[in-house]
């Protein structure tokens, strides 16, 4: 039976990735990536710092998987395509841009898919930047809640962050909230939790293993006069009663 690997690549810094993404990468014959020009950019990367590999005494090349596009937009269509693959007994691997697939990324209902069709899901763990920009913080990291990218209007951003508040503001324990946002809706969304939770302190990360990396600590107040003109994604990440 084949087998669907779930591989993480690097979120930035290219040294990240594990020797055994790599091996997988190059050893299956399909890869599903959000965008196959930049999972051919990573692949050429690594094909040309170890050109060839010993095989039964001969140097070869080191084998090209074929790339199909798999985002959100054609996920539905890819789905049945990618099964045939694995029922015809080729092995595939599902990457994102950056970071662990299915994470704020298209594939759970791949994996979801292949688990009732009793294929095999493997992971293949690695970076992630919601992990990364959570250890670095000096928040409480026992228990955390993931919010991911939040609506894009503003009442149902709100409102999502006020059900959070109100669910979570009897809960004895410390828990950190983390949430992805976009360069244009940075101001926006810190305004939002600013009002919801008051003056609370707040994590912001970008560029997490780059070489402009940037983890900023301080009041979300100070935060609204830090970053007025934001690039990149960015996580944000405060505590309730801590």
């Amino acid at each position: 039976m084949a087998i669907l690997y779930i591989v993480s690549t690097p979120i930035g810094n290219l040294k990240d990735i594990t020797l055994r993404a790599l091996e997988i990468l190059f050893k299956v014959n399909i890869i599903a990536c959000e965008d196959t020009r930049k999972t051919g950019q990573l692949l050429n990367h690594y094909r040309k710092k170890d050109l060839v590999f010993l095989k039964s005494g001969r140097l070869l090349e080191k084998p090209k998987p074929k790339l199909i596009s798999y985002y959100e937009e054609n996920e539905e269509q890819r789905i049945p395509e990618i099964i045939e693959y694995l029922k015809s007994g080729k092995n595939a691997a599902l990457v994102t841009n950056a970071g662990t697939p299915t994470i704020a990324d298209p594939g759970f209902k791949l994996v979801r898919q292949c688990i009732k069709e009793n294929i095999k899901v493997v992971p293949v763990p690695g970076a992630s930047a919601v992990l990364s920009a959570l250890v670095v913080s000096g928040l409480p990291t026992n228990k955390f809640i993931f919010l991911g990218f939040l609506p894009k209007k503003r009442i149902k951003r709100k409102k999502l962050l006020i059900q959070y508040q109100s669910s979570l503001k009897d809960f004895k324990q410390p828990i950190t909230l983390i949430i992805n946002e976009s360069p244009h809706r940075l101001i926006k969304t810190l305004q939002d939790i600013q009002e919801i939770f008051k003056e609370v302190e707040i994590v912001i990360t970008s560029e997490l293993t780059k070489i402009h990396e940037k983890v900023w600590r301080g009041k979300i107040s100070e935060a609204v006069k830090e970053f007025k003109n934001p690039k990149g994604e960015f996580t944000l990440l405060f505590s309730l009663n801590f």
